[in-house]
């Protein structure tokens, strides 16, 4: 237990909520326990709630006395978690909790993701819930499954299932900013029956590994400038293309939201070419360093030869089909397509070459497609098909979720930005942000719904560095409290 990572943390109504939440597995799909857990906790606290098919959970909070006739506010977090870790360390996402550790004045997991995103908004939406310090009207409390893996939850929600006609998203993360607008995106698959042959004598087993990058948040990290394991590895083997290599295996990335962080590839050369194998490896390592070395820190690229396996079990890719798929990955674009004309920094069009996995006879490139442009959405997603059809692959386009078209005229945002400006004596920054808030869903589910996001400082999402600033979640949570006062008046 690592409740001490939180003693003494303010406010401890909501950090103690976190604690919980974080240990209670939840990987996106698997949000029973924690689904159980709201139950629960509605149970404890004599709350009402709803939940519907999807797994989507509403907790209603009455108002406060003398303010029964204050329209019903949403407060909107997802309860799912995008599960990563070091490599080097064994932790199971589907029955361990999450380690908390304090760092100066930062929360951090120890070598996994913490889960602030989006734990701490369901944190505070859950410490309102007993928190009866503020005036208040109805509140109805949102908890969505599987916002990180296809904002399934979202999708699936019915009308009438909330009833406020104004929504507080808790899901972004930068302090002293509201968000009015996100992303769409779409996934691109292409899926490969590999075609293998029978490794030949005189061949000797390698493995190349990309290890230690930062990866990240495919839309809010795509403009820093990371690198992609998977493009490295990939560039890697085709330097090595000259001495005959033979390929077995091939992996990279995990999730279709996340910059690739690792990749391997099991090799075969002939046991003469090893000295040369190494130079090659060694040359282009070297480049990949400088490349990206103003970024990423702490790149660990491998070459290690292997003990041999028995003959007859060493399948590996036909050469044409050892070609077809390094081809394709060297091909696939990645990273920012086109900045924003209207919003200096804002990434408009994006693409992430995110995993290749093998299984079941088969090979899969997964990437995804990010735009605030409809067209410019499915004009990338085409150019990605593209470069699959060319290669040969069996492709699925998926449908995708909308982007959430910014409305400087909301009376919310207004709202909140008075607040704000009264509470901390300066303006705060109005902006949209590179990545899929389950706003554009719910906007669509819900016509003439009024909504704002906003949250804490967090930091490495996605990732094994992701880290929570502790005094913007105090400064988080009070502002929360004002608005939805100043929303009951």
């Amino acid at each position: 237990m690592q409740s001490s990572a939180i003693e003494g943390l303010t406010p401890s109504v909501l950090w103690r909520r976190f604690f919980e939440i974080s240990q209670v597995p939840r990987p996106s799909k698997s949000e029973e326990r924690i689904r159980l857990y709201l139950r629960n906790f509605a149970g404890q606290h004599n709350l009402t709630m709803k939940e519907d098919e999807c797994g989507n959970i509403v907790i209603h909070i009455p108002p406060k006395p003398g303010f029964e006739k204050a329209p019903t506010i949403v407060l909107q977090s997802h309860v799912d978690m995008v599960c990563e870790k070091n490599k080097e360390i064994e932790h199971d996402f589907l029955n361990d909790p999450i380690l908390l550790k304090r760092e100066g004045e930062w929360i951090k997991a120890e070598n996994t993701t913490l889960g602030a995103d989006n734990g701490i908004g369901a944190a505070a939406s859950l410490a309102l819930a007993t928190d009866d310090d503020f005036n208040h009207g109805p509140i109805e409390l949102l908890f969505t499954v599987d916002e990180e893996t296809g904002l399934t939850g979202a999708n699936n929600l019915k009308p009438g299932f909330i009833t406020g006609k104004v929504l507080l998203n808790l899901d972004t993360e930068e302090d002293g900013a509201f968000y009015v607008g996100c992303a769409g995106g779409m996934d691109t698959v292409g899926t490969y029956k590999i075609e293998y042959e029978k490794l030949a004598d005189g061949f000797s087993p390698f493995l190349i590994s990309v290890s230690g990058l930062l990866g990240g948040h495919s839309g809010i990290n795509i403009a820093d400038g990371r690198a992609n394991a998977i493009k490295i590895l990939a560039a890697l083997i085709n330097r090595l293309s000259p001495l005959d290599l033979k390929i077995a295996y091939i992996s990279g990335g995990s999730k279709r939201n996340a910059i690739p962080r690792e990749a391997e590839a099991l090799i075969f050369l002939k046991q003469n070419l090893e000295s040369k194998a190494r130079e090659l490896v060694n040359e282009a390592s070297l480049e990949s360093l400088i490349e990206f070395n103003k970024v990423e820190k702490n790149t660990k690229i491998t070459f290690d030869k292997k003990e041999n396996s028995p003959a007859e079990s060493r399948n590996v890719f036909q050469n044409s089909f050892k070609e077809k798929i390094i081809n394709t990955l060297l091909a696939l674009p990645h990273g920012v397509v086109s900045m924003s004309p209207e919003i200096p920094g804002l990434v408009e069009t994006s693409t992430n070459l995110a995993t290749v996995v093998i299984e079941n006879g088969e090979l899969k490139i997964g990437t995804s497609q990010r735009s605030s442009i409809e067209s410019s959405k499915r004009t990338i997603a085409a150019t990605v098909k593209a470069v699959f059809d060319l290669g040969g692959a069996n492709v699925k386009v998926g449908d995708g979720y909308p982007g959430w078209q910014p409305n400087m005229d909301s009376k919310v945002l207004k709202l909140s930005k008075r607040v704000y400006s009264s509470m901390f004596s300066k303006e705060p920054l109005i902006k949209a942000v590179h990545a899929g808030l389950e706003c554009g869903i719910l906007a669509s589910k819900y016509p003439g719904l009024d909504m704002v996001s906003f949250g804490p400082t967090i930091e490495g999402a996605h990732s094994p560095d992701e880290k929570v600033k502790i005094p913007d979640v105090d400064k988080f949570y009070r502002l929360l409290k004002a608005i939805l006062s100043e929303l009951s008046r």
